[in-house]
């Protein structure tokens, strides 16, 4: 399998899907979430401590959502958010909640920021250039390049702006920690 730009910025962005596999339930993992749901990411100033914590966190949470089925992520058992509140306060976090208030936050940086020059472009220049590089590769089948541009245009249209400056200098600064305990995609590597 060869690596190109194009499977590097695929990698990007299903890094930040990773980040962001619980926000639209997260209503469930915070016990005053209502039942309708607001997928706007609340952005606040993250600290060294919360994205330390974040990284030391992330395998184990990793672990436990990826044996999830699309069924128990959208309706969890009370013993898996027992779970799951008990690694986030194991790593210091009040909650899971908390957790993915943070994790929410640094993958909002993350979608901009470039894995090669390891910069913050922003996530619709990120997007942008795995579109131009999805539209010329000559490898993919037709269904499967129209299948990966519908979710990137899609991704496009629903960019949300890093609104706290202080966030992207704070990321890239645990840029190379934070992916290196992402969870990898078999054949991303």
């Amino acid at each position: 399998m060869r690596i190109s730009k194009a499977s590097i910025l695929a990698a990007a962005a299903i890094l930040f899907s990773a980040f962001l596999i619980f926000s639209s339930a997260g209503a469930w993992a915070d016990p005053q979430g209502s039942d309708t749901q607001d997928t706007t990411i609340k952005q606040f100033a993250l600290t060294d401590d919360q994205v330390q914590n974040f990284i030391t966190a992330q395998k184990a949470i990793a672990d436990i959502v990826d044996k999830l089925s699309d069924q128990q992520s959208q309706n969890p058992s009370p013993a898996l958010v027992a779970q799951l509140n008990a690694v986030a306060k194991a790593n210091k976090f009040a909650d899971y909640a908390e957790f993915q208030h943070v994790s929410d936050n640094i993958g909002l940086v993350l979608a901009g920021v470039d894995p090669q020059t390891k910069k913050y472009v922003g996530a619709d220049v990120v997007i942008k250039q795995e579109i131009a590089d999805v539209q010329g590769d000559k490898t993919m089948s037709a269904q499967d390049k129209q299948d990966q541009l519908d979710d990137l245009n899609a991704q496009l249209k629903s960019i949300e702006p890093v609104t706290i400056p202080g966030n992207i200098d704070l990321v890239l600064k645990y840029y190379d920690q934070i992916v290196a305990s992402l969870p990898k995609d078999n054949g991303q590597q």
